[in-house]
């Protein structure tokens, strides 16, 4: 009995730890944990056109780089605000009951933040007439491919990528792998659908490079498909996959 009670005791202590984390350190990280992402991403689109790559070897170097770069993100801002760097993750996580509608609102604030001033970091690293080629790294549709498609494809894209940060970040029974489940997830849908829609999966991503290069063209393809895709995934994974 005494034991149990010394357990119970413990209780409040946990919960007290808990609330340590505010919403100020929680924004903080998000903002951080976008911008260094971002200004990777995007960096390295630009460091592709900047040395020349050809398409083959461009494409593999742009999605190493961009899943290990969120997977270090995720790393470093898990223990503090779950590491979400994403909007659309956000959302999912919402949808599935794992954050605060209050929280959501900071954190998406914060993650269009962090990429805004990651994005204009490039200004600092590239010459622009090298980053402007390069759309500052801003996602784009590759030929051929049409509106509907686009959505599509980042609404599948994305429902992978959430439902990886369901399966290896949200659920209590996760592997302890950081965020490198998510950044691989990342990287092998770069590799498919980098050439089709420039595979954003992040409204973020998308967001702060349009804004420093002004390129604002099927805007609503990288905002509807990655939210509808982490919706979906998030109903999937808490109703059919993650129920005990």
């Amino acid at each position: 009995m005494r034991r149990t009670n010394k357990y119970k005791s413990l209780i409040p202590l946990f919960l007290h730890m808990a609330t340590k984390i505010s919403i100020k350190n929680k924004f903080f990280a998000e903002l951080f944990g976008t911008l260094m992402f971002v200004l990777i991403a995007a960096g390295s689109v630009v460091s592709a056109t900047y040395l020349a790559l050809p398409p083959g070897l461009a494409l593999p170097f742009i999605a190493v780089t961009t899943g290990l770069a969120l997977a270090l993100a995720i790393s470093i801002t898990m223990g503090i605000s779950g590491g979400h760097i994403n909007p659309a993750v956000t959302i999912g996580a919402l949808t599935g009951g794992k954050i605060s509608a209050r929280d959501a609102v900071y954190y998406i604030i914060a993650q269009l933040i962090g990429a805004t001033i990651g994005a204009y970091l490039l200004f600092l690293f590239f010459p622009q007439i090298i980053g402007a080629a390069a759309a500052w790294g801003t996602p784009s549709l590759g030929s051929g491919v049409g509106v509907f498609q686009a959505i599509a494809i980042e609404a599948i894209l994305t429902f992978f990528l959430v439902l990886a940060v369901y399966g290896t970040a949200i659920d209590a029974r996760a592997p302890k792998i950081g965020g490198f489940g998510i950044g691989l997830t990342v990287m092998v849908d770069a590799m498919v659908g980098g050439p089709l829609t420039g595979a954003a999966m992040n409204v973020a991503r998308w967001f702060g490079p349009a804004l420093v290069s002004m390129q604002f063209a099927n805007w609503y393809v990288y905002i509807i498909g990655p939210v509808l895709g982490a919706v979906i995934a998030a109903l999937v994974y808490t109703r059919l996959i993650g129920t005990k």
